[in-house]
């Protein structure tokens, strides 16, 4: 068995690439009241990456982090068919007592 290794802190500036937006619906609004906020993050970001980017820039402390790769969709525009890119939204914990305002921007 590997012991666990920490993982390495992340840049300013990555940090930035790695939470893309907050994502506002009905959804996810329900979700601020279990102390759950969601963004779009980057393809490539990994859990731990997301918990240092939101305890970074908003100043709070994550408990546990979800993420989901959004599959995109087939659409036809213009009669051409066409496909929106995948995406990823990440699902981010809160610790007791922790509040973060998506309305107010950094």
């Amino acid at each position: 068995m590997s012991a666990r290794t920490k993982p390495a802190t992340v840049s300013r500036a990555r940090m930035y690439e790695v939470i893309r937006a907050p994502l506002i619906t009905e959804k996810t609004t329900n979700g601020s009241e279990h102390s759950q906020v969601t963004f779009r993050v980057s393809m490539d970001a990994t859990k731990p990456e997301i918990k240092q980017a939101v305890e970074g820039l908003f100043k709070v402390k994550v408990k546990a982090v979800n993420t989901v790769t959004v599959k995109g969709k087939a659409k036809v525009f213009r009669g051409r068919p066409g496909m929106r890119s995948d995406w990823k939204k990440a699902i981010v914990s809160l610790a007791e007592g922790q509040k973060i305002d998506v309305t107010t921007g950094l």
